[in-house]
């Protein structure tokens, strides 16, 4: 009996010994910086608001989750071939992107805003912006914005990979203004390139009657079959809200705080 158990044990040992520990869950961030969003410091180390907020949702959810870098424009094609699990990055929620994948709810949202050269021109009425040209990133609400509300009016249009592009090609002269996430913009025009080149032209106001373009804020993208994560990744979002998690996060980021519409506790 003695060797029969020993034999017993023995064997769970070596089945626990060969089973795979539990798979991380893989948040997809698009490759390129995204400050204050998403980007790498000196060492190498994804960091920023996003980061932070992922970090605290994946501890309330007691999960172990790591970064997978994906190029934007092929983030939804990894998450819809079982490469990333999430998308979390800076992500809008639209009525399109519903067609083949879905979302947590919303944990930001931020007004667009354009910015352009530093000369005190704050015109941003389509009939004065006519023949200048606009940089934005592709694949955004900001491209189908321009693309369906300013081209008609004569300005032309101009898409970059990542908005680092764009920024840089404006602060070179190559572009007369960029439209994009306004947390992002304020946060170029904190750095150096920033505050020497170019200013703050104005706030863009959401088209209230037309959701398909910027949609209803960012959220975590998810598989449409991964019901379970989905409700997983909306509760740690809401009980972070209740505790107060968001605004504790975001007071670390100044040029973030009163410029963001952060999730209610529900």
């Amino acid at each position: 009996m003695k060797w029969t158990r020993r034999i017993a044990l023995a064997a769970a040992a070596l089945m626990f010994s060969m089973s795979p520990a539990m798979a991380d869950l893989k948040f997809g961030v698009a490759a390129e910086p995204y400050p204050p969003f998403t980007s790498k410091d000196a060492s190498g180390k994804w960091v920023g608001w996003e980061i932070d907020v992922m970090d605290a949702v994946c501890a309330e959810m007691k999960e172990k989750c790591e970064i997978v870098e994906v190029a934007w424009d092929g983030i939804i094609p990894s998450l819809t071939s079982n490469q990333i699990d999430v998308i979390w990055s800076s992500m809008l929620i639209t009525e399109k992107r519903k067609e083949t994948i879905d979302f947590s709810r919303m944990y930001y949202d931020t007004p667009p805003a354009i910015i352009g050269p530093k000369n005190g021109d704050t015109d941003t009425s389509a009939e004065h912006m006519k023949g200048k040209t606009l940089g934005v990133q592709v694949s955004t609400g900001h491209e189908r914005y321009a693309a369906k509300y300013l081209v008609p009016s004569g300005i032309e249009l101009k898409t970059y990979a990542t908005q680092d592009e764009a920024n840089n090609d404006l602060a070179a002269g190559r572009l007369d203004y960029v439209l994009a996430n306004s947390s992002a913009l304020f946060d170029y025009l904190g750095t150096t390139q920033g505050a020497e080149c170019c200013e703050l032209k104005s706030i863009v106001e959401k088209p209230k009657d037309d959701p398909g373009i910027y949609g209803e804020g960012v959220g975590g993208g998810v598989r449409k079959e991964d019901t379970a994560l989905k409700e997983k990744l909306s509760a740690a979002i809401g009980a972070l809200a209740k505790a107060g998690k968001f605004d504790e996060i975001t007071n670390k980021y100044p040029q973030l705080v009163g410029k963001m519409t952060l999730p209610k506790a529900e």
